[in-house]
C-alpha cells in the first residue's frame, strides 16, 4: 500500500520538488519490473509516514524519467539518494534493511 506522503517525481518536477526543497528529500530511483524495488517499497512508504513534515520522500521511475538518473550516475536500482539544500548528502544501492535507511534519513535532520 503506497503512502500518501510519497511524492511521485518526474524529470520535469525534480528541480522544484528536490533541488529547491526547503526540507531534505530522499529519492527512491526504481522501476516496475525491479523485484528489489518492490521489496523495499513498503519500507520507503513507512519512512514517508514516520518522517512526515521533516523529510520529503519521493519516488522516480527510471524507465519513464531517464534524464535524472543519468545526471546522478544511477546504474543499479533501487538507488536511494538523500538530498539536502540541493546537494547529494548520501546514497545507498539495493534493498537495504530499514534501520540502514532510517540512519540515512537521520543524517539530514
Amino acid at each position: 500500500m503506497a503512502s500518501d506522503n510519497v511524492i511521485q517525481l518526474t524529470d520535469d518536477s525534480f528541480e522544484s520538488e528536490v533541488l529547491q526543497s526547503e526540507t531534505p528529500v530522499l529519492v527512491d530511483f526504481w522501476a516496475s519490473w525491479c523485484a528489489p524495488c518492490k521489496a523495499i517499497s513498503p519500507v520507503v512508504d513507512g519512512l514517508a509516514d514516520e518522517f512526515e513534515g521533516k523529510v520529503k520522500i519521493g519516488k522516480l521511475n527510471v524507465d519513464e524519467n531517464p534524464a535524472t538518473p543519468g545526471q546522478y550516475g544511477v546504474r543499479g536500482i533501487p538507488t536511494l539518494i538523500l538530498f539536502k539544500d540541493g546537494k547529494v548528502v548520501d546514497q545507498v544501492v539495493g534493498a537495504v534493511p530499514k534501520n540502514q535507511l532510517e540512519g540515512l534519513v537521520k543524517k539530514a535532520l
